[in-house]
């Protein structure tokens, strides 16, 4: 069995200073910033969400320059906090499981992912990281999920997916993967198999436990 994680929400409990950093860096630019910002934002590669706020037609390196000021500005937000910030449990869990296939699969800009694992120094618990650059399709289409399993030479099947948002759980399970939902972000979390608040959850040791391998 392989495991791979998604990291803002998973990782990392960031997404409410994602929103802080985009009404922040919209605010600047005269931008109002709807109040339904977190359910366009989760789970989302950063070139979406800037043409939400800025418009379908904003040329291609206008939207990455406004993706980079607003990273710039969260990881500036982020870094005295990005220890307290690390959802409990992540690096004891991280830990037991040193050596076997893990990966990363997330839509998060590749500067974001190297802050959070080197400043976390999580970077060596993982095997592949695949980042929103790196495939075609971001979530919640599953080419994230089926690139991490190629990555890690294990069938989709035998993968369990760590996810906290809606687009991320639909593009694990369009994979064929497990699905651990952790309440993060949402409540509610529906097509999960298990669903936790964090990595302390007793139930998680004891369902992945039971865990096997489908046959080829």
């Amino acid at each position: 069995m392989a495991i791979v994680l998604d990291m803002d929400g998973v990782i990392v409990d960031s997404n409410p200073l994602h929103v802080k950093a985009w009404i922040s860096y919209n605010r600047r630019l005269g931008i109002d910033t709807p109040e339904d910002l977190m359910e366009r934002m989760y789970g989302r590669r950063n070139d979406e969400i800037v043409r939400d706020f800025f418009g379908p037609r904003l040329g291609a390196q206008e939207a990455v320059a406004h993706g980079a000021a607003k990273e710039a500005l969260y990881r500036e937000m982020l870094g005295p906090e990005l220890t307290a910030r690390l959802v409990p449990g992540v690096r004891e869990f991280l830990q037991r499981h040193a050596g076997e296939p893990v990966g990363l699969a997330t839509n998060a800009e590749p500067a974001n992912v190297d802050f959070i694992l080197q400043g976390a120094g999580l970077r060596p618990y993982f095997r592949v990281i695949v980042d929103g650059h790196q495939v075609l399709h971001a979530k919640p289409h599953p080419e994230i999920y089926l690139r991490a399993a190629e990555l890690l030479q294990v069938e989709p099947r035998n993968c369990i997916v760590f996810e906290d948002s809606f687009s991320g759980i639909r593009a694990a399970r369009a994979a064929g993967t497990r699905i651990v939902g952790l309440r993060t972000t949402h409540q509610e979390l529906p097509g999960v198999d298990l669903a936790i608040d964090n990595f302390l959850s007793p139930a998680l040791q004891r369902w992945l436990s039971e865990q096997v391998p489908d046959a080829p």
